[in-house]
């Protein structure tokens, strides 16, 4: 089974660590062209660079905080190699404290709905635009990442289910949009990762042995295991599947 992305250009946010990091790596094996976002990680991403080929892989510093910042880097990543075939919103925040809806701050709601939403409308439209004119079939491939949370709440988070839960309706509704341009659009719904995000809970024993046993696999997830779906849903052998919420998450979203 080849899973080969030759010719294709990539455009992953949120490329420097964890989940975005493991896609990049697997994105340029397959044989893509790859730009990434960094927004402080410089030396995580300038090593990426390096591991993966700078003729091959670009980083871009770039706080998707506004809709207009995740338009530059859409037009950074065309710049870079000329088109645009794949985008990954991979970015995002989980503000890690415990926030009751009563005592939630204006503040906080509205950065999450600005990095976890509005960031990824304004990365969609210039992206689609990019592949409608390119044409062809496919024209492009978009995977955005949500999570368990976008299916069934998080308590005490609900700043961060608002927002995945909204990327997956705009999944939804924009598979059927998108069909006729020969544009597809996926989600891979990750539960708990190993990741530098997900480190503040997963380092507090009592919280630790909450999450793990929520997991029906016991464990929680690798970057890797998430990125290897994501690499998948941009390969021929996805070409009927537009849509659709993969979840990858050790059946954490069965057990609610």
């Amino acid at each position: 089974m080849n899973l080969s992305l030759n010719s294709k250009v990539a455009l992953i946010t949120g490329g420097s660590r964890g989940i975005g990091a493991a896609a990049v790596r697997m994105f340029a094996g397959a044989g893509a062209k790859v730009v990434f976002n960094y927004q402080s990680a410089q030396a995580q991403a300038e090593d990426l660079v390096r591991e993966c080929g700078a003729a091959n892989c670009r980083a871009v510093q770039c706080d998707l905080s506004t809709t207009a910042a995740a338009q530059k880097l859409v037009s950074a990543a065309i710049a870079a190699f000329g088109r645009l075939d794949i985008l990954v919103a991979n970015h995002g925040i989980w503000p890690p404290e415990d926030a009751p809806i009563d005592r939630m701050s204006e503040e906080q709601w509205h950065r999450t709905i600005a990095v976890n939403l509005d960031s990824v409308f304004s990365l969609v439209k210039h992206s689609v635009a990019q592949m409608k004119d390119q044409g062809g079939d496919p024209a492009g491939h978009i995977v955005l990442v949500s999570s368990t949370a976008g299916q069934r709440g998080e308590a005490f988070h609900c700043d961060y289910a608002a927002t995945k839960g909204a990327l997956i309706s705009m999944v939804k509704g924009l598979s059927t949009e998108l069909a006729r341009d020969h544009i597809y659009i996926n989600s891979v719904a990750p539960g708990w990762v190993d990741t530098d995000m997900a480190a503040p809970a997963l380092n507090d024993p009592l919280t630790r042995a909450k999450v793990f046993s929520a997991i029906p696999l016991g464990r929680v997830g690798k970057p890797e295991e998430i990125a290897a779906p994501i690499l998948f849903l941009c390969t021929p052998y996805a070409g009927f599947i537009t849509g659709e919420i993969f979840n990858v998450n050790g059946g954490a979203v069965l057990v609610g």
